[in-house]
């Protein structure tokens, strides 16, 4: 089951997927390190280990796929 999950300081992360994995959505041409920080910042608040961020604005999705950890050797 896929929720959005909310932060009281503003965050909100796009899809949890049961309870335990983060899936932060884009549709940009380039991902930047800011993106990145972003899923980082939610999996720290969230106590979640894993995250994806999708980005759907390149070219083929694969190349889309970034895989972000929390506590867990990358």
């Amino acid at each position: 089951m896929a929720q959005r999950f909310y932060f009281d300081e503003g965050f909100r992360a796009d899809l949890i997927i049961e309870g335990k994995v983060i899936a932060e959505l884009k549709s940009v041409e380039k991902v930047s390190p800011a993106n990145k920080k972003q899923t980082q910042t939610y999996l720290r608040l969230s106590g979640s280990k894993l995250g994806y961020l999708l980005n759907f604005g390149g070219e083929v999705m694969k190349a889309g796929i970034t895989r972000c950890v929390n506590g867990l050797p990358e």
